[in-house]
């Protein structure tokens, strides 16, 4: 057995399944991510919130190699994503799962074909592709009926959920969502939160979801944490501003996370119509 691959152990249920140091990443001299440490336990539900261009996609794709960090380290199963082999990390990706904004479907690829695609190159039989999906679809409140149809023919719900059941096709230990209700209406929305409570009930994966829906936040996470933008960080402030169960949301000292929480732009207004940014009725 490779070195590699000893680093990699499912077994350890008390050891982090993600784990996250000083994590860096900048695009030119942009910088995004500075320096931001975490790590999650098997079987948790993490909602990762924060205004739009505050790093938090950065964060989920850096979580499974997409994105180069500039320094830090990400830790998946205990195993150094930057250092072992390709293949080793390939392995890893089959065991997350990625429920994209958009649910990123192929328009061209029927449900069922979409659904299997994560099989595309292992070659099991068509028979147990067609059973497996059926079984997803059915969890995910679907009719096996759908697979025949292509996403153009589906409602925004209905792609979510599609997009939901190709994450799960490989078993996951990892899901990672990326703003799972957005475009949807409150009761799909609602439907969705259900089903990634359902999801990790019946298959106890471990969950980075990244939204600015707080009824999400709410029903779904264990635990919260907030990032905050690096290019507003006082000198020497931690990106991350809150750490910690949804319950305690509302009794943060920090008015930043209770601004965000609320929906209240506050003195950010001010700040604008004193810049001249807003005159006329119209933003310049």
């Amino acid at each position: 057995m490779s070195k590699s691959k000893e680093t990699i152990d499912v077994t350890r249920l008390d050891e982090p399944l993600v784990q996250v140091d000083n994590l860096v990443v900048s695009f030119g001299t942009h910088e995004v991510l500075n320096g931001v440490s975490f790590s999650i336990a098997r079987g948790q539900t993490l909602a990762v919130i924060g205004e739009s261009g505050c790093g938090k996609t950065v964060l989920l794709k850096s979580l499974i190699g997409l994105i180069q960090p500039a320094a830090g380290s990400v830790k998946l199963s205990g195993a150094d994503i930057a250092t072992i082999s390709s293949a080793t990390l390939a392995e890893l990706r089959t065991r997350t799962g990625f429920v994209f904004q958009q649910a990123a479907l192929f328009d061209s690829l029927t449900v069922r074909e979409n659904i299997a695609f994560p099989l595309s190159f292992n070659e099991p039989s068509d028979q147990s592709i067609e059973e497996r999906c059926d079984q997803l679809l059915i969890e995910l409140g679907l009719d096996p009926s759908i697979s025949d149809c292509y996403p153009g023919e589906l409602s925004g719900g209905m792609r979510k959920r599609v997009g939901m059941a190709r994450a799960l096709m490989m078993r996951p230990e990892l899901l990672l969502y990326d703003e799972p209700t957005t475009g949807l209406d409150p009761i799909v929305s609602d439907v969705i939160n259900e089903l990634i409570l359902r999801t990790r009930i019946n298959h106890f994966v471990t969950s980075i979801i990244v939204t600015h829906d707080m009824k999400t936040v709410r029903k779904t996470a264990d635990r919260v944490l907030m990032l905050l933008p690096a290019s507003q960080l006082n000198k020497g402030e931690n990106q991350i501003i809150f750490d910690g169960p949804p319950s305690e949301l509302d009794r943060t000292s920090d008015m930043r996370v209770q601004q965000f929480v609320r929906g209240d732009a506050g003195d950010r207004i001010a700040a604008l119509v004193s810049d001249n940014s807003f005159t006329d009725g119209e933003w310049k």
